[in-house]
């Protein structure tokens, strides 16, 4: 016959709790991880760029600044003098002092030819800074200057390094 079954002493079902959100799983972890050191490293090159093209950034200003003020005066001896002594700052500071420093005439002129394909420097309108900025009154053609100076500044390789 039927006998009531006696009641077992029987727990009742416990759903497992749920997953929390902390602590992250390890790949989580490493991606984290991750993000930090790229963005670290990102963040380096960037100041190292910029730390590198610094020399760039200010003679491109200091040409702006030379072209307004020539605009202002129209004195050809002032800017041929201002570029020159502006192309020599820069040489100065981005070669070594020893090689460049000492440099006139036709060596200097093929110096700062070297990092240009048409070689205006040379045999072109970048000339005048080897012969004008000794002169009265130069016969000059400014704007030809200020672009030949303004490339030659945009051609410097971006690491300081000998001739």
């Amino acid at each position: 016959m039927n006998s009531p079954v006696p009641q077992l002493p029987l727990r009742d079902i416990h759903l497992p709790s749920s997953v929390s959100w902390w602590p992250p799983a390890i790949a989580w972890w490493i991606l984290v991880v991750l993000v930090i050191v790229g963005t670290i490293f990102v963040v380096r090159y960037v100041c190292y760029q910029r730390r590198r093209n610094r020399v760039r950034r200010v003679a491109l200003k200091e040409i702006d600044t030379i072209q307004e003020a020539f605009n202002v005066h129209k004195n050809n001896t002032r800017l041929v003098r201002e570029l020159s002594v502006l192309v020599r700052r820069v040489c100065v500071s981005r070669y070594p002092r020893g090689e460049v420093a000492s440099l006139t005439g036709a060596k200097w002129m093929a110096f700062l030819d070297h990092n240009l394909v048409d070689k205006p420097f040379g045999e072109g309108s970048g000339t005048v800074l080897m012969t004008e900025p000794y002169r009265r009154n130069p016969d000059i053609d400014a704007n030809a200057l200020l672009s030949c100076c303004r490339s030659w500044i945009v051609a410097l390789p971006t690491q300081k390094s000998g001739v």
